[in-house]
């Protein structure tokens, strides 16, 4: 006779996951907001529509981390890569000028450990209560045999509503709009598959803003959350906002002409002119350059210390940038340095717009000194 299978034997732990789940709930709770109707543990999320809303429209957006929970695996950190999780798409419904109501996540694991999802979910409700949305629920997949014991992978979604009105789709831009840069923490969630081939030893020292730490927990700085920034700038200056985007993977290149509305047949295309040097490059990205990086494609991998855009209105741009600068502490995550505001480039047409040598041209999106 065959010996009997359990669960348990069969390499998932259901108490183990009854003790994370407890975990969750502990941290959920300080994401809680007005609105939401269901707690976690239940079968699904409820969240109320706000009211007196005339055209509601829903707005979502969903990523993971990637690779770079592979230094959280290595460095056995654990929780701050959860708030990269919710920054990914919360920044990401942001570019239309939306405020993200709730955020769901994801984790699958070969070897469930209570302990090490429960920071990972510490981070994603660290990240909800920075984006002041709710952690309306989320799913825990103990898959033994299909990942390796001590690997996990997060991701997750979020939704928000807005009037259909107040959607900042890029349609409004125009040239002589001004690029409003907003600083990085650093390589954010993005070309950590590239960093993990230049970076081999995640504990070696590096200097860093004048003091010495570990190269790994530079990296794992998480991604900074936009919303309270700029939702604050647009309580004030939303007609003056005439598109925005999130610099992620794909850095500038990619990033920034997805902003840009598309030119009508027979009319010249807009494009971003964007002068290098007008913004502090965190030390990082000459770090990953010293180690082999290519130079010429660093603008095409990461965000370069530019982790959001907002192209506005040229009367109201000194205006904004002051704004964004004057509540930079305000605004600030706690133990993340203050967000900066910088005046980077413009929008124009073609390349007799721009003053002085192009350092590369590709799509929409170009360069000048």
């Amino acid at each position: 006779m065959a010996d009997v299978v359990n669960y348990r034997k069969a390499g998932v732990n259901v108490n183990e996951g009854y003790r994370a789940v407890d975990k969750y709930k502990k941290q959920s709770a300080r994401a809680r907001i007005p609105g939401q109707l269901t707690d976690l543990g239940a079968f699904n999320g409820m969240f109320a529509v706000p009211k007196n809303m005339k055209n509601p429209v829903m707005v979502s957006g969903t990523d993971g981390v990637g690779t770079k929970l592979d230094i959280a695996f290595q460095m056995k950190k654990y929780d701050t890569v959860g708030i990269d999780c919710v920054a990914m798409s919360v920044n990401d419904i942001l570019c239309s000028g939306v405020k993200t109501l709730f955020f769901l996540d994801y984790i699958a694991c070969g070897k469930l450990d209570a302990k090490i999802a429960g920071e990972l979910v510490k981070g994603v409700t660290d990240g909800c209560v920075d984006a002041g949305c709710a952690l309306l629920g989320g799913e825990t997949a103990e898959m033994p045999g299909f990942y390796d014991e001590g690997k996990y992978d997060l991701a997750g979604f979020g939704v928000g509503v807005a009037e259909k009105s107040e959607i900042i789709d890029g349609r409004k831009i125009r040239e002589g709009d001004i690029l409003i840069g907003l600083s990085s923490t650093g390589a954010h969630s993005n070309g950590y598959s590239l960093i993990r081939k230049l970076v081999t030893d995640f504990d070696e020292k590096i200097t860093v803003g004048g003091r010495e730490r570990k190269i790994g927990e530079v990296l794992l700085t998480p991604t900074r959350i936009y919303v309270r920034p700029v939702m604050d700038v647009l309580s004030a200056f939303r007609e003056s906002v005439h598109g925005m985007v999130h610099i992620t993977g794909g850095g500038f290149y990619e990033n920034v002409p997805r902003m840009l509305p598309r030119a009508k047949e027979g009319k010249k295309q807009l494009a971003a002119l964007i002068r290098k040097g007008s913004w502090e490059i965190p030390e990082i990205f000459d770090e990953l350059v010293r180690r082999g990086a290519d130079p010429k494609n660093m603008y095409s991998t990461f965000n370069m210390g530019i982790g959001f855009m907002l192209a506005v209105s040229k009367k109201d741009a000194a205006a904004i940038v002051k704004r964004f600068n004057k509540n930079a502490q305000k605004f600030a995550a706690k133990g993340v340095l203050a967000m900066k505001a910088f005046e980077i480039g413009y929008v124009g047409h073609t390349e007799k717009d721009v003053k002085g040598e192009f350092k590369g041209c590709k799509e929409l999106t170009q360069f000048y000194v």
